[in-house]
């Protein structure tokens, strides 16, 4: 089951422009130059793992969190506060879904995207509250 994960999602990757940063055993920190681009990523892996259990033995379930901002680069890896709060994010999201920061919904307003509110949320190593949004969908792009 972890091989076909990876299979799916480094070819989603693949697919939206994304660059793997590293596994992080059954996970995956992705790095992508297009904001939009990682999103639809997001809901494109949703999707593939959601037709993939029909029918299939067991489900593989995966929640995606999402987060914008200027990592610190450093022998092909990524550090910093934008990386923890992606991270954070992701550890608040439901299996089968797509959890973003505030960032990334204010940097794809107009693009086609649909958000739910989940509120304000503590989370580790954040003095402030970070407000969450779950992707409700998007309208078929060009």
């Amino acid at each position: 089951m972890l091989r076909e994960h990876e299979r799916i999602t480094r070819g989603r990757l693949a697919a939206h422009g994304g660059r793997e940063i590293k596994t992080t055993g059954d996970g995956f920190m992705a790095s992508f130059a297009s904001t939009a681009r990682a999103l639809q990523c997001a809901l494109s892996l949703q999707q593939a793992f959601g037709e993939r259990k029909v029918g299939a033995e067991a489900a593989i379930v995966v929640r995606c969190g999402l987060n914008a901002g200027e990592p610190i680069a450093e022998d092909n890896d990524l550090f910093g506060t934008a990386v923890t709060l992606a991270a954070r994010v992701m550890g608040e999201a439901a299996g089968g879904e797509v959890l973003v920061s505030d960032v990334i919904r204010q940097l794809v307003a107009g693009k086609g995207f649909r958000f739910e509110e989940r509120g304000a949320r503590h989370l580790k190593g954040f003095d402030e509250p970070v407000r969450l949004w779950a992707v409700a969908g998007a309208r078929p792009g060009p």
